[in-house]
């Protein structure tokens, strides 16, 4: 075969052959970022960057494959060096017959289990990248991951995009307007959507260049950080504040709930990082009703003291009986 039917992947990703899977992994999303044809609309050579792209990626993103195609590309520069006829050798790499191939293109079409560019199977495809369909009609945009993937036999290309939403409208439901080429789709997020969790939309993924039939399009939605709510399962987790006083006596404090504020009574002697349960507080469930909220309590001291705080702070210094130390005294090595 001619030496230029060889693709070198390592340069076209821009690593070291001996570079490590996250290596090729962060050099991909940098490229496919830079070439991705919604950043270069219209571009044909961007697009076929693109596409060169990806081919590298999927082929050194998989060990195995990788194997096979360093073992072939010893085999090629063997057959280019004069070191072995450029067919019907009978050539065998580590149990693998290269000279079967009369070119590049066979090979790796093989290796990747298509046949003219498509997968013999009909399988379908996804590919996933990230959104900021935060915005109504913004558009898929901020790429910062996609490669295709063989993922079963159903004969249509599904697309798989990650949706960022806020707590509020994760929790209380939202309905999403994105821009699909020319084409704009109304997407209706339900409430109590979680990290995670993935909606089909049918009909509007990819469409086969084989088969003309168009896959769907699932969003995975992901959480942006919130000021003062996490989420754990079905349950919110917050963190509130309380001074050492409310702690060694018990108080009533205001706490923030996603219904609104409500009182909840500190035990005397609550220890910093004790939870409290709200129960039905939490985040909407799927078969109904809610789960709870969790109140993680942080006693935090002042910064500053009044003449009189410092007062009487030191007067129950003096008096004090209590020594959260005293079991230290045991301690040996």
């Amino acid at each position: 075969m001619a030496a230029t039917d060889f693709k070198d992947y390592y340069a076209i990703l821009g690593v070291s052959k001996t570079a490590s899977p996250e290596e090729i992994k962060q050099a991909f999303r940098k490229l496919a970022r830079k070439y991705h044809p919604d950043v270069n609309p219209n571009n044909k050579q961007a697009e076929a960057r693109f596409k060169e792209v990806n081919e590298a990626y999927e082929v050194l993103s998989d060990a195995d494959k990788r194997k096979k195609y360093d073992q072939f590309g010893q085999y090629w520069k063997q057959v280019g060096e004069g070191g072995f006829p450029s067919g019907g050798a009978g050539v065998d790499m580590g149990g693998f017959d290269f000279s079967q191939y009369g070119n590049f293109d066979e090979f790796i079409n093989e290796l990747l289990g298509r046949f003219g560019g498509a997968s013999p199977r009909g399988g379908r495809q996804t590919y996933s990248y990230r959104t900021s369909a935060g915005r109504a009609g913004s558009g898929f945009s901020g790429y910062s991951d996609y490669g295709f993937q063989d993922v079963g036999t159903g004969g249509t290309q599904d697309t798989e995009a990650a949706i960022a939403l806020t707590f509020a409208e994760a929790f209380n439901g939202v309905q999403k307007r994105f821009s699909l080429g020319n084409e704009t789709i109304d997407v209706r997020i339900p409430a109590g959507a979680k990290p995670g969790t993935r909606l089909r939309v049918r009909g509007k993924g990819q469409i086969n260049p084989m088969t003309q039939q168009r896959g769907d399009l699932y969003l995975k939605v992901e959480l942006q950080p919130h000021s003062f709510f996490q989420i754990e399962g079905d349950n919110l987790v917050c963190e509130v504040a309380i001074t050492p006083d409310e702690a060694a006596l018990g108080a009533a404090i205001d706490v923030p709930t996603p219904d609104g504020t409500v009182e909840v009574k500190l035990p005397a002697g609550v220890r910093s990082g004790q939870s409290l349960r709200l129960r039905g507080k939490g985040w909407p469930l799927a078969k109904g009703g809610r789960g709870d909220q969790l109140v993680k309590v942080a006693i935090v001291p002042p910064k500053e003291l009044s003449q009189q705080e410092r007062e009487y702070y030191e007067k129950i210094r003096a008096i004090r009986t209590y020594n959260p130390r005293s079991h230290l005294q045991q301690v040996r090595l």
